[in-house]
């Protein structure tokens, strides 16, 4: 009976110990991303179609996951189709279709008389920022941020990030104007020369930071031609009914699948998050990334981790 109780407090004592090093860690998720899913979800505001559907909880590992997560194979009303399915929270599902609606697709119309029909995108990661071992929880750990890596537009074009940022100069003004309005509407938004990583993609995300900051990273000087061109009336001369589900596989050499305003001045907009001090911190700490020009040298092809 003694041997018997000697072992139970050896063993709790070794168990407190290894609590007090921080082997037995209990993860949580922030109280604000269920509060900001249960406000959106009784908002009404998502609603179910044949293109976007409710999907079971996900719970764990750790903190990841979302109360009730929604499999999307199209946004803005089934016009805009996936290449593959996209897994989202409630919240930022309203701001993409909004994004898409009222940014993408009058730059579309603008830089090349097209509309765009499908986006090849990466959402729902349980991972850290950039999968670096110990590091934060990616927002996309949480359904709460999107990769876009290419855009297909009617008219056939197929054009990706990573050959677009430094291509054709129509190419080119096309996805710095899409850039500009996802700095608007995002809270997160980092592309080419942001870090190595986002050579080739667009990162967007609500994620809440320090003091109400929002990060967007490059820092570009670029004028947008968006307002002056929707001020005069420019618009979309007819909205199209939805597409079909996204296909399952390959079918161009840009889209094989993978597992708060726009400044209306005319002068050039100079996107980003001040150099020196807490900013660069911050975005460090919640980000995962540091402070680099647009011309920062881009990395040697890799596949997309963030």
């Amino acid at each position: 009976m003694r041997r018997g109780t000697v072992q139970y407090l050896v063993c709790s004592a070794i168990l407190v110990l290894m609590s007090g090093c921080g082997l037995f860690v209990y993860e949580q998720r922030a109280p604000w991303r269920d509060e900001a899913e249960r406000t959106c979800l009784s908002s009404g505001v998502v609603k179910v179609t044949p293109w976007v559907e409710p999907a079971k909880e996900i719970s764990g590992p750790g903190a990841c996951g979302m109360l009730q997560p929604f499999r999307l194979s199209a946004f803005a009303d089934g016009t805009v189709g996936l290449t593959s399915r996209a897994t989202l929270a409630c919240p930022i599902i309203p701001v993409i279709d909004g994004w898409i609606e009222e940014v993408v697709q009058p730059a579309a119309q603008l830089y090349f008389g097209s509309r765009v029909t499908e986006l090849r995108a990466g959402s729902y990661s349980c991972r850290s920022v950039n999968n670096r071992a110990g590091g934060p929880r990616s927002e996309h750990s949480f359904g709460n941020a999107m990769d876009v890596m290419a855009f297909r537009f009617a008219d056939g074009r197929e054009l990706t990030v990573e050959r677009g940022w430094r291509g054709a100069s129509r190419d080119q003004d096309f996805l710095r104007e899409v850039f500009v309005g996802s700095c608007a509407r995002f809270t997160t938004v980092l592309g080419p020369g942001s870090d190595a990583e986002h050579y080739n993609h667009f990162h967007i995300d609500l994620a809440r930071h320090a003091r109400g900051r929002s990060i967007c990273k490059p820092i570009l000087k670029f004028e947008p031609r968006l307002p002056a061109y929707l001020a005069a009336g420019g618009q979309l001369s007819t909205r199209p009914g939805p597409v079909a589900t996204a296909p399952q596989a390959p079918y161009g050499s840009g889209f094989a699948p993978r597992p708060q305003g726009l400044a209306a001045t005319g002068q050039p907009l100079m996107l980003g998050v001040p150099g020196g001090g807490d900013e660069i911190g911050d975005l460090i700490d919640e980000q995962g990334v540091v402070d680099a020009p647009e011309s920062a040298p881009m990395r040697p092809p890799a596949p997309v981790r963030r």
